[in-house]
């Protein structure tokens, strides 16, 4: 009876990472998340702390460190003193730079490595004015942990009402994935179900196959063209820079409606345009400096150069409901393994770039 208490303490303790995990906390990659979040307030460092001390030994990951060679969590005491990050701001020196200073702090993050020894996560509190907030809190975590949604829904989980200390905030509302097959379609005889099937089920090993030979012809030789957006070889190195935009939600909504396609495709569709503005100017810089060098200069505003190949990766989101309102509930009622889900893809999808009239 001893030795099975025992070896079901020693489970809990430890557990094996899975191996998406294990890609992430690996030194090699490394990748973290960030999340940035502005308040309307300044924020007491001394309320945060409170609410770690008495909330994070409810959550596994938060109380758990890798072991030595990456491959289990091991439950360990948490000093939430060690995770909350408050530096010393003079507000005379940063003046009206606050958006500066804070990007700049973020850049700066990007280069320091969590530490290993205790779980890997970590707030840093920002007293500073921006454009947009009175305060910026962020919040740094390896994507071991989890992905952007999980955790994210997981820190509004740890939220109140402002209007009512004593409620929980509104749960994110779960919806459904569109279906792929209309509703008149189902309506119809089997015939035609079944022919849409069959052309779905052929259409989709098609693309599998286009999709391997272009991953196989992208490790041997299908290479991008070289421009300023190409990583180098140490790129891994450089330090990164984070820079936003906030716009207006029912502007998405408007184009969605109107050219009946999702909000990412709308977000996509933003990302590639500012994209595509940001290196036609690259080049047409380049076109100036051959000017003074004696080049000829076209008279044409669209620098950019034609067959330009660019691949960028893209993630998604494979839960089959998006949002997670269960999530939205004390620790304890929350599923753990909703909130450890590492439940998305990794695509690559070809950028055009392209000025539009």
């Amino acid at each position: 009876m001893h030795m099975e208490e025992e070896g079901r303490m020693k489970n809990e303790e430890e557990e094996p990472l899975s191996p998406m995990a294990r890609l992430f906390q690996s030194p090699d990659t490394g990748m973290c998340n960030i999340i940035n979040i502005g308040f309307k307030s300044k924020m007491n460092p001394d309320v945060v702390l409170h609410a770690l001390r008495h909330n994070v030994y409810k959550h596994p990951r938060f109380c758990s460190k890798l072991s030595e060679n990456g491959a289990k969590w091991i439950e360990t005491d948490v000093n939430v003193e060690d995770h909350v990050i408050v530096p010393s701001i003079d507000p005379e020196e940063i003046c009206d730079g606050g958006q500066s200073y804070v990007d700049d702090y973020i850049s700066r993050l990007t280069m320091i490595p969590l530490d290993r020894s205790r779980p890997l996560w970590d707030i840093h509190i920002l007293n500073v004015k921006t454009l947009d907030a009175k305060a910026v809190g962020i919040i740094r975590f390896n994507h071991a942990l989890g992905d952007g949604m999980s955790f994210f829904s997981l820190v509004l989980a740890c939220t109140h009402k402002t209007s009512n200390p004593d409620m929980l905030p509104t749960a994110i509302p779960s919806v459904k994935r569109r279906s792929t097959v209309s509703h008149r379609l189902k309506k119809n005889d089997w015939f035609l179900r079944a022919i849409f099937t069959i052309g779905s089920t052929l259409r989709l090993i098609w693309n599998t196959i286009v999709d391997m030979f272009l991953l196989f012809a992208t490790m041997f030789f299908l290479k991008d063209t070289e421009t300023p957006l190409k990583g180098r070889a140490n790129v891994r190195s450089n330090p990164k820079r984070c820079y936003h935009r906030n716009i207006s939600l029912d502007d998405i909504k408007l184009i969605k409606n109107a050219m009946n396609m999702t909000i990412n495709d709308v977000l996509l569709g933003i990302t590639q345009a500012a994209l595509s503005s940001y290196i036609n100017r690259q080049y047409e810089q380049q076109d100036k400096n051959n000017e003074e060098d004696g080049a000829l200069l076209t008279s044409y505003p669209n620098s950019l150069p034609d067959g330009i190949r660019f691949r960028a990766g893209c993630t998604v989101n494979l839960r089959p409901d998006i949002g997670k309102p269960s999530m939205i509930g004390p620790f304890d009622e929350a599923p753990v393994a909703a909130l450890l889900d590492l439940s998305f893809g990794w695509d690559r999808v070809p950028s055009r770039f392209n000025l539009g009239q």
